[in-house]
Protein backbone atom coordinates (compact mmCIF):
# COMPACT_ATOMS: atom_id res chain seq x y z
CA UNK A 1 0.00 0.00 0.00
CA UNK A 2 1.40 3.51 -0.80
CA UNK A 3 0.89 6.46 1.39
CA UNK A 4 2.07 9.97 1.61
CA UNK A 5 3.71 9.20 4.99
CA UNK A 6 4.86 6.32 7.03
CA UNK A 7 5.69 7.43 10.92
CA UNK A 8 7.60 4.45 12.57
CA UNK A 9 7.24 4.87 16.13
CA UNK A 10 3.83 4.94 18.31
CA UNK A 11 4.18 7.20 21.31
CA UNK A 12 4.58 10.84 21.98
CA UNK A 13 6.75 11.96 19.39
CA UNK A 14 5.18 9.56 16.64
CA UNK A 15 2.01 10.25 17.46
CA UNK A 16 2.65 13.76 17.50
CA UNK A 17 3.93 14.03 13.84
CA UNK A 18 0.55 11.93 12.60
CA UNK A 19 -1.14 14.56 14.65
CA UNK A 20 -0.39 17.30 12.51
CA UNK A 21 -0.13 15.53 9.20
CA UNK A 22 -3.73 13.99 9.55
CA UNK A 23 -4.85 17.41 10.41
CA UNK A 24 -2.98 18.24 7.12
CA UNK A 25 -5.26 15.42 5.63
CA UNK A 26 -2.55 13.86 4.39
CA UNK A 27 -2.53 10.14 3.99
CA UNK A 28 -0.72 8.54 6.85
CA UNK A 29 0.37 5.29 8.42
CA UNK A 30 1.54 4.81 11.87
CA UNK A 31 3.21 1.60 12.76
CA UNK A 32 3.84 0.90 16.45
CA UNK A 33 6.00 -2.40 17.92
CA UNK A 34 4.25 -1.95 21.55
CA UNK A 35 7.66 -1.39 23.29
CA UNK A 36 8.04 2.16 24.23
CA UNK A 37 10.67 3.34 26.06
CA UNK A 38 8.63 4.64 28.86
CA UNK A 39 7.11 1.43 29.55
CA UNK A 40 8.67 0.87 32.62
CA UNK A 41 7.43 4.27 34.16
CA UNK A 42 3.83 4.15 35.93
CA UNK A 43 3.19 7.50 35.39
CA UNK A 44 4.56 10.77 33.30
CA UNK A 45 4.98 13.87 34.25
CA UNK A 46 5.66 17.31 33.81
CA UNK A 47 3.63 17.08 30.49
CA UNK A 48 1.03 19.89 30.15
CA UNK A 49 -1.99 18.62 30.50
CA UNK A 50 -0.85 15.18 31.19
CA UNK A 51 0.95 14.94 34.93
CA UNK A 52 0.58 12.34 36.77
CA UNK A 53 -1.10 10.21 34.14
CA UNK A 54 0.51 7.07 32.91
CA UNK A 55 2.38 7.00 29.71
CA UNK A 56 -0.27 4.03 28.22
CA UNK A 57 -3.23 6.32 28.94
CA UNK A 58 -2.03 8.72 26.91
CA UNK A 59 -0.61 7.02 24.03
CA UNK A 60 -4.53 5.52 24.27
CA UNK A 61 -6.03 8.79 24.08
CA UNK A 62 -4.05 9.95 21.43
CA UNK A 63 -4.44 7.22 19.26
CA UNK A 64 -8.51 7.05 19.75
CA UNK A 65 -8.25 11.06 18.72
CA UNK A 66 -6.18 10.15 15.48
CA UNK A 67 -8.35 7.52 15.14
CA UNK A 68 -11.50 10.14 14.06
CA UNK A 69 -9.49 11.56 10.81
CA UNK A 70 -10.38 9.41 8.12
CA UNK A 71 -6.77 9.60 6.61
CA UNK A 72 -4.78 7.74 8.92
CA UNK A 73 -4.41 3.95 9.22
CA UNK A 74 -2.72 2.08 12.34
CA UNK A 75 -0.74 -0.73 12.17
CA UNK A 76 0.33 -2.67 14.98
CA UNK A 77 3.93 -5.00 14.60
CA UNK A 78 7.97 -4.66 14.30
CA UNK A 79 8.93 -2.93 11.51
CA UNK A 80 12.76 -4.75 10.21
CA UNK A 81 13.32 -2.96 7.50
CA UNK A 82 13.55 0.36 5.59
CA UNK A 83 14.67 1.36 1.98
CA UNK A 84 14.20 3.51 -0.79
CA UNK A 85 14.89 7.03 -1.80
CA UNK A 86 13.59 10.58 -2.05
CA UNK A 87 10.00 9.81 -2.88
CA UNK A 88 9.67 6.13 -2.74
CA UNK A 89 10.25 4.51 0.28
CA UNK A 90 9.72 0.72 1.22
CA UNK A 91 9.09 -0.80 5.37
CA UNK A 92 9.17 -4.44 4.98
CA UNK A 93 6.94 -5.87 8.52
CA UNK A 94 8.08 -9.07 10.31
CA UNK A 95 5.36 -10.63 8.99
CA UNK A 96 6.42 -9.66 5.62
CA UNK A 97 4.08 -7.25 4.72
CA UNK A 98 5.86 -4.65 2.28
CA UNK A 99 4.51 -0.77 2.62
CA UNK A 100 5.38 2.22 0.82
CA UNK A 101 5.54 5.83 1.42
CA UNK A 102 7.06 9.11 -0.25
CA UNK A 103 8.19 9.91 3.29
CA UNK A 104 9.34 8.61 6.26
CA UNK A 105 9.35 9.71 9.75
CA UNK A 106 11.87 7.53 12.48
CA UNK A 107 10.52 7.93 16.15
CA UNK A 108 12.08 4.80 16.73
CA UNK A 109 13.40 5.45 19.86
CA UNK A 110 15.63 4.49 22.36
CA UNK A 111 16.90 1.09 24.38
CA UNK A 112 18.26 1.49 27.10
CA UNK A 113 21.45 -0.35 28.87
CA UNK A 114 22.23 -0.55 32.62
CA UNK A 115 25.12 -0.96 34.70
CA UNK A 116 25.16 -4.71 35.84
CA UNK A 117 24.52 -3.90 39.42
CA UNK A 118 21.85 -6.57 40.67
CA UNK A 119 18.62 -5.24 41.43
CA UNK A 120 18.70 -2.34 38.93
CA UNK A 121 16.94 -3.62 36.15
CA UNK A 122 13.60 -4.22 38.11
CA UNK A 123 13.68 -1.39 39.39
CA UNK A 124 14.31 1.00 36.55
CA UNK A 125 11.42 3.61 36.20
CA UNK A 126 10.28 3.02 39.69
CA UNK A 127 12.94 3.61 42.24
CA UNK A 128 15.84 3.66 39.68
CA UNK A 129 15.54 6.58 37.51
CA UNK A 130 17.10 8.61 34.98
CA UNK A 131 15.46 12.29 34.98
CA UNK A 132 14.57 13.92 38.44
CA UNK A 133 12.64 16.68 36.51
CA UNK A 134 10.57 13.41 35.54
CA UNK A 135 10.19 11.50 38.88
CA UNK A 136 12.36 13.55 41.40
CA UNK A 137 9.11 14.94 43.00
CA UNK A 138 7.84 11.66 43.84
CA UNK A 139 10.97 11.05 45.64
CA UNK A 140 11.28 14.44 47.15
CA UNK A 141 12.34 13.97 51.07
CA UNK A 142 14.17 11.08 50.94
CA UNK A 143 17.73 9.90 51.07
CA UNK A 144 18.58 9.70 46.84
CA UNK A 145 21.64 8.64 45.00
CA UNK A 146 23.23 8.91 42.20
CA UNK A 147 25.20 5.64 40.70
CA UNK A 148 27.77 7.20 38.70
CA UNK A 149 28.14 5.80 34.84
CA UNK A 150 29.01 8.87 32.61
CA UNK A 151 30.86 12.23 33.32
CA UNK A 152 27.67 14.20 33.32
CA UNK A 153 26.86 11.98 36.41
CA UNK A 154 28.19 14.72 38.76
CA UNK A 155 26.46 17.44 37.40
CA UNK A 156 23.30 15.23 37.94
CA UNK A 157 24.87 14.73 41.61
CA UNK A 158 24.49 18.76 42.20
CA UNK A 159 21.26 19.27 40.99
CA UNK A 160 19.25 16.73 42.79
CA UNK A 161 19.53 17.93 46.41
CA UNK A 162 16.48 20.11 45.24
CA UNK A 163 14.49 16.72 45.81
CA UNK A 164 16.10 15.79 49.13
CA UNK A 165 19.49 14.84 50.66
CA UNK A 166 21.84 13.17 47.82
CA UNK A 167 24.72 11.14 48.06
CA UNK A 168 27.20 10.67 44.96
CA UNK A 169 28.65 7.10 44.47
CA UNK A 170 31.65 7.67 42.03
CA UNK A 171 31.73 3.74 41.58
CA UNK A 172 35.38 4.23 41.66
CA UNK A 173 35.31 5.87 38.10
CA UNK A 174 33.67 8.79 37.78
CA UNK A 175 35.77 10.75 40.94
CA UNK A 176 34.96 14.76 40.85
CA UNK A 177 37.11 17.21 39.69
CA UNK A 178 37.77 20.21 42.02
CA UNK A 179 35.46 22.46 40.82
CA UNK A 180 32.59 19.65 40.66
CA UNK A 181 33.36 18.23 44.40
CA UNK A 182 33.37 22.14 45.39
CA UNK A 183 29.72 22.85 44.04
CA UNK A 184 28.56 18.87 46.05
CA UNK A 185 29.94 20.45 49.04
CA UNK A 186 28.62 23.49 48.64
CA UNK A 187 25.45 21.88 47.69
CA UNK A 188 25.52 19.03 50.91
CA UNK A 189 26.30 16.18 48.48
CA UNK A 190 28.10 13.21 50.46
CA UNK A 191 30.86 12.08 47.91
CA UNK A 192 30.57 7.78 48.53
CA UNK A 193 33.64 6.27 46.68
CA UNK A 194 33.25 2.14 48.01
CA UNK A 195 30.74 1.23 44.87
CA UNK A 196 26.71 0.30 45.27
CA UNK A 197 27.21 -3.61 44.50
CA UNK A 198 23.44 -4.61 45.09
CA UNK A 199 20.43 -3.21 45.73
CA UNK A 200 18.66 -4.35 48.64
CA UNK A 201 14.51 -4.73 49.23
CA UNK A 202 11.23 -5.98 48.35
CA UNK A 203 11.64 -4.48 44.39
CA UNK A 204 10.22 -2.40 42.67
CA UNK A 205 11.34 -0.51 46.20
CA UNK A 206 14.28 0.48 47.04
CA UNK A 207 15.35 0.43 50.86
CA UNK A 208 19.33 0.77 50.74
CA UNK A 209 22.29 -0.22 48.46
CA UNK A 210 24.96 -2.92 49.33
CA UNK A 211 28.48 -1.39 49.25
CA UNK A 212 31.69 -3.14 48.11
CA UNK A 213 33.20 -2.99 51.59
CA UNK A 214 29.70 -4.09 53.05
CA UNK A 215 28.61 -1.18 54.28
CA UNK A 216 24.50 -0.83 53.72
CA UNK A 217 23.39 2.70 53.13
CA UNK A 218 19.81 3.38 53.02
CA UNK A 219 18.85 5.09 50.03
CA UNK A 220 15.41 5.33 48.64
CA UNK A 221 15.72 6.22 45.12
CA UNK A 222 18.58 5.59 42.96
CA UNK A 223 19.43 8.06 39.61
CA UNK A 224 21.50 5.91 37.07
CA UNK A 225 22.83 7.51 33.83
CA UNK A 226 21.87 4.30 31.33
CA UNK A 227 23.63 3.78 28.00
CA UNK A 228 21.79 4.19 25.05
CA UNK A 229 21.13 2.15 21.95
CA UNK A 230 18.69 2.60 18.55
CA UNK A 231 15.74 0.60 19.48
CA UNK A 232 15.47 0.17 15.81
CA UNK A 233 18.14 -0.89 13.22
CA UNK A 234 16.55 1.23 10.16
CA UNK A 235 17.65 4.62 10.16
CA UNK A 236 21.17 2.75 9.70
CA UNK A 237 19.56 0.93 6.73
CA UNK A 238 18.85 3.96 4.83
CA UNK A 239 22.20 5.13 5.40
CA UNK A 240 21.24 8.08 7.82
CA UNK A 241 24.10 9.51 9.80
CA UNK A 242 24.39 9.38 13.27
CA UNK A 243 25.40 11.99 15.60
CA UNK A 244 27.09 11.35 19.37
CA UNK A 245 24.85 12.12 21.99
CA UNK A 246 25.17 12.10 25.88
CA UNK A 247 25.11 8.57 26.50
CA UNK A 248 24.93 7.07 22.77
CA UNK A 249 24.64 7.53 19.37
CA UNK A 250 21.40 9.67 18.08
CA UNK A 251 19.96 10.53 14.88
CA UNK A 252 21.30 13.40 12.96
CA UNK A 253 18.93 15.96 12.09
CA UNK A 254 18.60 19.76 11.29
CA UNK A 255 15.86 21.89 13.01
CA UNK A 256 13.38 21.25 10.75
CA UNK A 257 13.97 16.70 12.05
CA UNK A 258 15.49 16.21 8.13
CA UNK A 259 17.82 13.52 8.18
CA UNK A 260 21.12 13.43 6.30
CA UNK A 261 18.92 11.28 4.09
CA UNK A 262 16.46 13.58 2.18
CA UNK A 263 13.13 12.71 2.92
CA UNK A 264 13.25 10.89 5.89
CA UNK A 265 12.83 12.61 9.44
CA UNK A 266 13.39 12.01 12.94
CA UNK A 267 12.04 13.13 16.14
CA UNK A 268 11.84 11.92 19.51
CA UNK A 269 14.59 10.12 22.17
CA UNK A 270 16.16 8.57 18.85
CA UNK A 271 17.02 11.82 17.70
CA UNK A 272 17.40 14.24 20.65
CA UNK A 273 19.82 14.93 23.46
CA UNK A 274 17.09 15.29 25.98
CA UNK A 275 14.72 12.37 27.03
CA UNK A 276 11.31 14.46 28.02
CA UNK A 277 7.81 13.90 26.98
CA UNK A 278 7.50 17.25 26.39
CA UNK A 279 10.68 17.84 24.02
CA UNK A 280 10.12 14.44 22.63
CA UNK A 281 6.04 15.61 21.22
CA UNK A 282 7.64 19.10 20.18
CA UNK A 283 10.08 17.23 17.78
CA UNK A 284 7.53 15.05 16.16
CA UNK A 285 5.31 18.43 15.73
CA UNK A 286 8.00 20.23 14.15
CA UNK A 287 8.88 16.53 11.88
CA UNK A 288 5.17 16.61 10.99
CA UNK A 289 4.93 19.88 10.43
CA UNK A 290 8.46 20.00 7.67
CA UNK A 291 7.59 16.06 6.21
CA UNK A 292 4.08 18.08 5.30
CA UNK A 293 6.18 20.85 4.01
CA UNK A 294 8.59 18.81 1.93
CA UNK A 295 5.37 17.07 -0.07
CA UNK A 296 3.76 20.27 -0.37
CA UNK A 297 7.41 21.90 -2.34
CA UNK A 298 7.80 18.34 -4.04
Amino acid sequence: MNYDVIIVGGSFAGLSAAMQLARARRRILLIDGGQPRNRFAAHSHGFLGQDGRAPHDIVQLAREQLARYPSVSFLDGDAVNASGEFGRFEVRMADGQQLRAKRLILATGLRDELPAVPGLQERWGQTVLHCPYCHGYETAGRPLGVMAAHPMSAHQAVLLPDWGPTTYFTQGQFEPDAEQAALMAKRGVRIERSPIVELMGASPCLDAVKLADGRRMAIHALFVASKTHMASPLAAQLGCAFTDGPLGPLIRADDLRQTSVEGVFAAGDAAIPMSNATLASASGVMAGVCAHHSLVME
